[in-house]
């Protein structure tokens, strides 16, 4: 809950923009009108007077109400006492009733609560409200869903770098079945809120775990995405669940990588095994693997130099890591991981493009989700590709990059729900 409420915070960016944009695509051409629950509940009592049409009925169910209503028939039982002060005298006779002078202002009181029993409604106006985000008591603003409201809605998502096709897919499932109704920003928002989740439910895995040892996890991505630091998290957060991790600092052309990623190996008691600059990352690699099998440990993570896509000599360098390694475990490497920059926008379908064929990328990690106004990006990614996404980070502390969970991240995106 804690990383959630974090992500929703930070990822205001992403959530505000959309929130504005259906905001003022509801409002032109919107409507005010009354909260649906009033006539809902209206229509409740209504039926229960409709049966004036035969006054008949009515005398049968008096039958049974009659026990209720004798509150003021009391009077009817005059007959022993005709006189009008029985009221009084039927509360006199009883020697004990005394003390029911006293009762009587407890029983005052409790009419009071009775008429507390109305504010039931209330609450289930406190139930829409929580459901749609707006006081029951305010109208809400609804707009006919027709093409030029989807039109409008599929730009929205685009401008988020939702991409083209995910954003027609996604404007496409909210119309159905739905298309010349009235729907409010807050209706809209869950709609794309839930296809959302539904789009990233399939790729929501965490990294996969195996009993060959050592794991080997290869981990790619341009300058700056955020390799290092992804690298320092995972390391530390596997370390804490008892797993016993090797990091090699295969970025051997910036000295910076190397201390950041030593500072992170010392702060979670990880080895780092470093090369002198501009040494040769491949060797670097099969050295690590040799240390690695000899220590019996569980997982090896070899970070990579920034590599782009433009730059043959340097993809050329990581397949030839890739070849390296392989001569130590033909099944190595297990697991490449592509870190993703969440603020280089559509340009990231290029990245996994191009890693997918030179390193065969087997799951994502999406970073700086905090610094966007489009997160859209992450489902464009899922409806295209289909990778894994294992994991997401909004910031740069150890207990910012978590597990991906397409809920609340659908919901952190588009500004759904309050953290419940």
């Amino acid at each position: 809950m804690a990383f959630f409420s974090k992500l929703k915070e930070r990822l205001f960016k992403s959530s505000s923009k959309l929130e504005e944009g259906l905001d003022a695509i509801i409002e032109d051409g919107g409507v005010e009108e009354t909260p649906e629950e009033i006539p809902a509940e209206v229509p409740v009592e209504a039926p229960a007077d409709a049966p004036q049409e035969s006054p008949a009925p009515e005398p049968e169910q008096p039958v049974d109400i009659p026990v209720e209503v004798p509150v003021e028939v009391p009077v009817a039982p005059q007959p022993a006492s005709p006189d009008p002060a029985p009221v009084e005298v039927p509360l006199a006779p009883v020697p004990e009733p005394v003390p029911v002078p006293a009762p009587e202002p407890t029983e005052v009181p409790e009419p009071a609560p009775t008429p507390a029993e109305p504010e039931e409604p209330t609450q289930k106006h406190g139930l829409f409200s929580r459901l749609t985000g707006r006081s029951p008591a305010k109208p809400v603003v609804r707009r006919v869903l027709d093409d030029d409201m989807l039109e409008q809605l599929e730009e929205l998502l685009i401008a988020s770098d939702m991409g083209v096709d995910t954003a027609l897919r996604v404007t496409a499932n909210i119309a159905e079945g739905r298309f010349g109704k009235r729907l409010s920003t807050q209706e809209i928002k869950d709609l794309l809120a839930a296809e959302i989740a539904r789009i990233m439910e399939t790729v929501a895995k965490p990294m996969p775990l195996y009993p060959h040892t050592p794991q080997v996890v290869l981990v790619v991505g341009v300058n700056g995405s955020g390799k290092t630091t992804t690298i320092g998290k995972l390391a530390s957060q596997f370390k804490a669940a008892g797993k016993k991790v090797v990091i090699a600092a295969g970025d051997t052309f910036r000295a910076a990588a190397v201390e950041q990623l030593q500072v992170w190996g010392d702060r979670a008691g990880v080895p780092v095994l470093t090369a002198p600059e501009g040494s040769d990352p491949a060797s670097l690699a099969f050295d690590a693997m040799t240390k690695a099998q000899a220590e019996g440990a569980d997982l090896l993570m070899i970070d990579t130099a920034g590599r782009l896509q433009n730059r043959a000599d340097l993809m050329e360098e990581l397949a030839k890591i890739v070849r390296v390694i392989r001569k130590k475990d033909e099944t190595a490497p297990h697991n490449t991981l592509l870190v993703l920059d969440a603020t280089t926008g559509q340009n990231a379908i290029n990245q996994v493009e191009t890693f997918q064929k030179l390193a065969d990328v087997s799951g994502l990690v999406m970073t700086k989700l905090d610094g966007t106004a489009k997160g859209g990006i992450l489902v464009s990614l899922a409806d295209k590709f289909g990778l894994p996404i294992h994991a997401i980070g909004v910031g740069e502390k150890i207990d910012d990059l978590a597990p991906f969970d397409p809920e609340e991240f659908a919901d952190a995106l588009t500004g759904r729900g309050a953290g419940e």
